[in-house]
């Protein structure tokens, strides 16, 4: 069973009325995110709110706003942004991120979004919510980042290989294209468990840069490491 909390080395993280608990993936996708000077931040489907308050910390001038559709999730990623040094600048908005408005424009956009179908659903409406695309599709995803995008703007998102390749098809037919790309795998020869890309309006070559979480003697992989340095206890 997974703590009720989750302890970072500058804030701390309560997440038992979450449906996703802190995962290897928020923390990297947190780490890696990454816009020049990024003034106004969008983070979508913040969840426990980790990603939100990774970068408040990464970007101290930065504004950064949140939006969670799952009420109880929403609820204690803002008592989370309270209870941290960061909350003067953090905001959360309840609700559909197809309703979201603003008149905002964003230089960074990031999101760690659901990505199975519909079917195989499990008894828990609310893990549902936050694992299938049901509430948040590639299409609707896309068309709301891009009305929230500033024209050089950056969007990052995390997803499994075929995911990020059914994605990638739907960015580009929306004007979005690869900026940045990282693949994570566990030990080096394993399979890529994730990409992590970046998404912007601008056409250029992409070469993956490979991440991995542990050597083959099981110990922090330096790629790792680099990452999580400042965030994570004991590193």
């Amino acid at each position: 069973m997974a703590n009720s909390w989750f302890q970072f080395q500058r804030f701390r993280i309560n997440q038992d009325n979450c449906a996703m608990k802190i995962s290897t993936d928020a923390v990297v996708l947190g780490a890696l995110a990454d816009a020049a000077s990024p003034r106004e931040i969008l983070d979508v489907g913040t969840g426990t709110g980790v990603i939100a308050l990774m970068l408040a910390q990464r970007f101290p001038t930065a504004k950064i706003q949140a939006v969670e559709i799952d009420p109880l999730a929403a609820s204690q990623a803002l008592d989370n942004f309270r209870a941290n040094a960061f909350s003067e600048r953090m905001q959360l908005w309840k609700g559909r991120f197809q309703d979201f408005q603003t008149q905002e424009k964003y230089d960074l956009i990031v999101s760690n979004p659901p990505y199975f179908p519909g079917h195989l659903k499990s008894p828990d409406v609310q893990r549902n919510m936050a694992l299938h695309t049901d509430e948040l599709s590639f299409q609707d995803l896309l068309g709301k980042v891009l009305q929230l995008l500033q024209g050089d703007g950056q969007f990052w998102l995390i997803l499994p290989p075929r995911q990020m390749q059914d994605f990638q098809e739907e960015a580009e037919k929306h004007g979005l294209f690869p900026e940045a790309k990282f693949t994570l795998q566990d030990k080096p020869g394993k399979r890529i468990l994730r990409e992590i890309c970046s998404f912007s309006r601008k056409q250029t070559e992409v070469k993956a840069t490979e991440i991995f979480i542990k050597n083959e003697d099981g110990t922090p992989h330096k790629s790792y490491v680099v990452l999580v340095r400042g965030f994570l206890l004991n590193f």
